[in-house]
């Protein structure tokens, strides 16, 4: 699984709507649409705090192991 499904799936797990988590971390919603949609990849401060928002290790969000 690529970062950006595992992001989709994190999001849909913890009920949260994405401007919810765009709002959490602080980025726009365009910009969160683009790193879910793929289409764009986030940098490491980001992706940092989009694994803490989450509460799993960044391997897992980066789709390296299936251990959160």
């Amino acid at each position: 699984m690529e970062y950006h499904e595992r992001m989709k799936d994190l999001r849909l797990n913890a009920g949260e709507t994405q401007t919810q988590v765009a709002e959490a971390v602080g980025i726009t919603l365009r910009q969160y649409q683009r790193y879910e949609a793929g289409e764009q990849k986030p940098g490491f401060d980001y992706f940092c705090a989009l694994a803490d928002h989450f509460g799993v290790t960044l391997d897992y969000l980066a789709g390296r192991t299936d251990e959160r």
